[in-house]
């Protein structure tokens, strides 16, 4: 199959999953809590999905409180002693939207757990039907698929009968979703349609936990299946496009002005428009579903010869006149560079708010060291942490600075 039907196919998979419910989705300020296993867990550490969200609602930005437990199920959602309850969490955050991540650990029952897993995720729908944790409105659900089982040979070797049950159950909470009128997506064609392409990195570490890049690349379906139906915008991409014989640029998220040329190359300004996108973790090539959702400069009409573009006199990418005409990844840039240290204090926002909602040592809590100095300071720690993670949540409304940067596209050989 060719690389545009590939897209256009990975494309259809997302909006056809998206209209499984007409409802709205994520809207611009929305205060969200994720709730789930291990994938709602490990989507804190990375911050993919997170930082997608804020970069397209900064006018209006979006609060997320990630209370995902590695582990858990609709009917295993085990805490310590003296643990807050998930309601006083979810009103302290005044939550107006939960994303409900099951469907993986029932899915190892097979076809005998179906019955039960439709019920129990019912009943978690009418344990949060009408309750209003931001004080005002009801507040709403979004079910969340399980990801699709990835090919790593003999680390899994049960792999066909596992996407038949993961399947079974992704059919299962559509279902559910019908009938209660709550969104859904689905994840698992999603996932799977990028696991089955032969070119671009693995996505899980073990078949069914994703790993840093199985994040980038999920983050990307979910982000467009959850704003399906809403205000937020389109995601969009950086697209430049320079005619080196005309002198005329074509753009989209930035503008070009400033066109200049010269014996060793060609020097522009770009105004930025939109945020950059996340560079992918991995220097192999992508699939052919995902380039799209990568920054690129295309530059028509070079003189034969190898050409380095840089931006603000920093070396951002080299490649032949051929290359660039068809065009060259640009998401090492600066701009690129504030969006990633952006990300990281996404993640250290999360961090500092784990700290306060999940104590990593419970004998400070109701163990022998709860009368120590430490374990009595550990209440004031952490409203100190909870406070942290507020102030770090506000910082991050700023988003990035956007702006108008020096490029130059210059010949390095003949």
């Amino acid at each position: 199959m060719k690389s545009t039907h590939r897209i256009a196919a990975f494309s259809l998979v997302c909006i056809l999953a998206a209209t499984a419910s007409a409802q709205s989705t994520i809207r611009p300020g929305d205060r969200i809590a994720i709730i789930g296993n291990t994938f709602a867990d490990q989507l804190r550490i990375h911050g993919y999905l997170e930082t997608l969200l804020l970069q397209q609602t900064i006018d209006n930005p979006v609060s997320i409180r990630n209370l995902g437990w590695g582990g858990d199920m609709l009917t295993a959602r085990d805490r310590p002693t003296g643990f807050p309850t998930e309601a006083s969490t979810l009103t302290a955050h005044k939550t107006d939207v939960i994303i409900a991540c099951f469907g993986m650990g029932e899915s190892f029952d097979g076809e005998n757990g179906l019955a039960d897993f439709k019920d129990n995720l019912t009943a978690l729908i009418d344990t949060h039907a009408g309750k209003k944790y931001n004080g005002e409105s009801e507040v709403r659900l979004i079910l969340i698929s399980p990801i699709a089982c990835e090919d790593l040979d003999e680390l899994t070797p049960s792999r066909e009968q596992r996407n038949r049950d993961l399947e079974a159950y992704t059919a299962a909470m559509r279902e559910v979703a019908t009938d209660t009128e709550v969104p859904f997506v689905d994840l698992f064609e999603a996932s799977r349609y990028l696991m089955d392409e032969p070119i671009g990195p693995k996505l899980t570490n073990n078949g069914i936990h994703l790993n840093r890049f199985g994040y980038w690349a999920i983050s990307h379906a979910l982000y467009d299946q959850l704003t399906a139906n809403s205000r937020i915008p389109i995601r969009q991409t950086w697209q430049l496009t320079i005619d080196a014989r005309r002198m005329a640029a074509d753009t989209r998220g930035v503008e070009v002005s400033q066109l200049a040329a010269d014996e060793s190359g060609i020097s522009f300004h770009v105004r930025e428009r939109s945020a950059p996108n996340l560079p992918p973790p991995t220097d192999q090539p992508l699939p052919p579903q995902l380039e799209f959702v990568r920054d690129t400069l295309v530059v028509e009409n070079l003189k034969p010869g190898t050409y380095r573009l840089t931006v603000d006199e920093k070396p951002v990418a080299t490649a032949t006149a051929q290359a660039w005409a068809t065009g060259v990844a640009i998401d090492s840039s600066p701009a690129h560079e504030e969006a990633e240290a952006y990300r990281a204090g996404v993640n250290n926002k999360n961090l500092q708010f784990t700290y306060s909602w999940k104590a990593l040592n419970q004998v400070h809590i109701v163990g022998e060291r709860r009368s120590s100095p430490s374990g009595k300071e550990l209440p004031k720690e952490v409203i100190e942490f909870n406070q942290l993670a507020n102030d770090l949540d506000q910082a991050l409304t700023k988003g990035i600075q956007l702006k108008t940067r020096q490029w130059r596209i210059s010949r390095v050989l003949r």
